[in-house]
């Protein structure tokens, strides 16, 4: 288990600082220490206030931890002022550390300054030569170059310059780009870009933070610079995509959203696996339609294709019954994923769908049952959207859940032109979907 140590400030809101950076630290199987350079009062609408800790008290933290725990990287955040930066590159100096992350945090997402003005000389001189990794963002790179950074070849020259400076590496964060979000490291040789989709959010406090601690770690286990920044990029484009809307203002980001994904892999597949086990004791091969049927159920925070489990080959009709050729996968059905992908966009707690064959029986059934059915009319799709078969079932389920005030069980639709009419089961997960489909079977 790898030892990092995070010498920040602590936020009381518990989005960013320390507290962020001990969660992902955590989070990801390594083992998490603190020095404590400030206290504040924060929430999401900003920091109210600042309380620095003393010096010598900075100093003894530590002392304390690397003389018996040590350290195989160290991070650091909010660093208040010049006397913190002093004591912290003469204990980084003293005990040879090698591999030391510097997140140069001057303004909290509130837009308060949180490093002093007479600071940044003291961290470019004392901090930047000792740092291994140093992760600016556009505002801190400008600072620190002394000339405003705004596009991705200005980047690569505040980059260069840092590097004069003495990094070793010089990660410089475009999330304040306008388009795209492109980071660009610089490691004294070669320029690599990072280059990922905007997400429209404004809960993105903590961001920098996350992301730093994500770099600690994996410097620590012995990646490559470049690795090690392709999987941080991933790692901080889940944590803000799945963001949290809490407080009244710049809500955090959810670094336990990739940690999830992978942890739940064994339990989609045996929830998957036991919900077709119960279908095939079930006589239900008459509600399989003419293009056969699937059953899908995504990991938490799905965006892809691979996050959702399905059965490849489709669930056939055998008889009165069912049969599968295989047990469920990963990627293995892009019809289904792509149901379920889009009504995670509405509420990612229904998780699962089914497609079954129409017919007014069923419906009936379903109404009778008291679930939540409702329709679309595939005739009303343009023609461009009809042309794109990976986008128009997206689109037409996606006009249904706008103008729906909850998640309905049954979505339907009567067909078209060289489209099966087709009944589709949404649930939470997929036992809860072949529940809903057994119980319409038995419903005479």
């Amino acid at each position: 288990m790898k030892r990092i140590l995070t010498i920040a400030g602590s936020d009381s809101g518990g989005g960013a600082g320390i507290q962020a950076d001990l969660k992902t630290i955590a989070l990801l199987g390594g083992f998490g220490m603190s020095v404590i350079t400030a206290l504040t009062a924060q929430n999401t609408l900003g920091v109210q206030d600042i309380y620095p800790i003393p010096i010598e008290f900075i100093e003894r933290q530590i002392v304390s931890v690397v003389t018996d725990i040590g350290v195989d990287a160290v991070k650091t955040g909010m660093l208040v002022n010049s006397d913190v930066i002093r004591v912290v590159a003469d204990k980084v100096r003293e005990y040879t550390v090698e591999k030391l992350i510097v997140d140069p945090v001057m303004v909290a997402k509130g837009g308060r300054s949180i490093l002093c003005e007479d600071a940044l000389d003291t961290l470019k001189r004392e901090l930047i030569p000792l740092a291994f990794l140093i992760t600016p963002n556009l505002h801190e790179a400008s600072k620190i170059w002394g000339r405003k950074v705004e596009n991705t070849e200005e980047m690569k020259e505040a980059a260069l310059d840092i590097f004069k400076r003495g990094a070793r590496n010089v990660l410089i964060k475009g999330g304040h780009l306008p388009g795209r979000s492109v980071d660009i490291l610089f490691n004294g040789e070669e320029y690599f870009e990072y280059d990922s989709d905007r997400i429209p959010t404004e809960n993105t406090h903590g961001t920098g933070c996350v992301y730093s601690a994500f770099l600690a770690l994996e410097i620590a286990k012995g990646s490559t610079v470049n690795q090690a920044v392709k999987n941080a990029k991933d790692f901080i484009s889940i944590a803000i995509k799945n963001s949290l809307d809490l407080g009244k203002g710049y809500g955090p980001v959810n670094p336990y959203a990739g940690i999830l994904r992978e942890m739940q892999s064994y339990s989609v597949i045996s929830n998957v696996k036991d919900a077709i086990k119960k279908l095939k004791a079930k006589k239900i091969g008459y509600l399989m339609p003419e293009v056969q049927s699937n059953l899908g159920m995504a990991l938490p925070y799905a965006d892809k294709i691979d996050d959702i489990a399905a059965i490849p080959g489709r669930i056939i009709r055998l008889g009165d019954g069912i049969t599968t050729v295989s047990d469920p996968e990963f990627g293995a059905s892009s019809h289904i994923a792509r149901i379920i992908l889009t009504v995670m966009g509405f509420n990612n707690e229904f998780r699962s769908a089914m497609n079954i064959k129409y017919s007014d029986d069923t419906i009936r059934k379903c109404i009778d049952m008291g679930l939540h059915v409702t329709f679309f009319d595939r005739k009303k799709e343009p023609e461009y959207i009809k042309k794109d078969e990976g986008y128009s079932l997206k689109w037409v389920i996606e006009g249904v859940l706008k103008e729906e005030k909850r998640m309905p069980d049954v979505i339907y639709d009567k067909g078209d032109l060289g489209k099966e009419p087709m009944v589709r089961i949404i649930g939470r997960d997929a036992k809860e979907v072949v529940e809903k489909v057994i119980r319409i079977a038995q419903n005479k």
